[in-house]
């Protein structure tokens, strides 16, 4: 094993994601800052969340989900906010049915509603299935937004928003979805979707029983 060529490797892919992110926080912060506090505008008032993803951006979407219908780091209420490529009964009988292109489309026909927002990840910003959902959420009055690598591509176009990451591998653009949605976290909980620790402790706590 050539040992310095190991690490050349490893430095570069450090070097290329302190790159990304470089850029990232100088176009980005704004944007996420933005949707933290619209978020917080729609899922304490019964909004919901949607996001889907293929692969690795199936990972970071479900990621999403699971840290506000869990929490991210301060106490708060639980959300609602699905992974749509998670639900795999309606995903294999949607693309056996209808084809892979419907797999999320049809989803959000039927999970989504006027106001609600629609999260849709692709390193490529290319895959049809996403440009599919993208386009029937926006008729259905969802609001679109996109995480993508580098733009201009279809699914930021097919989107009312987009995040485009100007990486060059497809590793470095997911490790920068990563952090962007640990930011649209941090957001959220800083516009409203996390209450004051004084209006926590007032909430009601649940208290397990057992059964006699």
């Amino acid at each position: 094993m050539n040992e310095s060529l190991v690490l050349d490797a490893a430095h570069r892919h450090c070097q290329s994601l302190q790159d990304a992110l470089t850029g990232f926080r100088r176009e980005s912060i704004h944007r996420l800052a933005a949707w933290g506090a619209e978020l917080a505008a729609v899922l304490p008032v019964g909004g919901r969340l949607l996001a889907a993803g293929n692969g690795g951006s199936a990972a970071q979407a479900q990621h999403l989900t699971a840290e506000l219908v869990g929490r991210y780091r301060q106490e708060r209420p639980a959300y609602s906010a699905i992974a749509l490529h998670a639900e795999t009964s309606s995903v294999t009988a949607i693309g056996n049915d209808y084809g892979f292109d419907q797999v999320y489309a049809r989803q959000v026909s039927a999970h989504g509603r006027p106001g609600d927002i629609l999260v849709l990840l692709s390193t490529s910003g290319r895959s049809a299935n996403l440009i599919t959902a993208a386009v029937t959420g926006r008729a259905a009055g969802l609001r679109v937004w996109a995480m993508t690598g580098p733009g201009p591509n279809p699914l930021a176009e097919a989107s009312d928003e987009a995040l485009c990451v100007d990486a060059g591998t497809t590793a470095t653009v997911q490790e920068a979805h990563l952090v962007a949605v640990h930011l649209l976290c941090e957001c959220f909980d800083a516009a409203g979707g996390a209450p004051a620790p004084d209006r926590a402790a007032a909430q009601p706590v649940a208290v397990n029983r057992r059964l006699s």
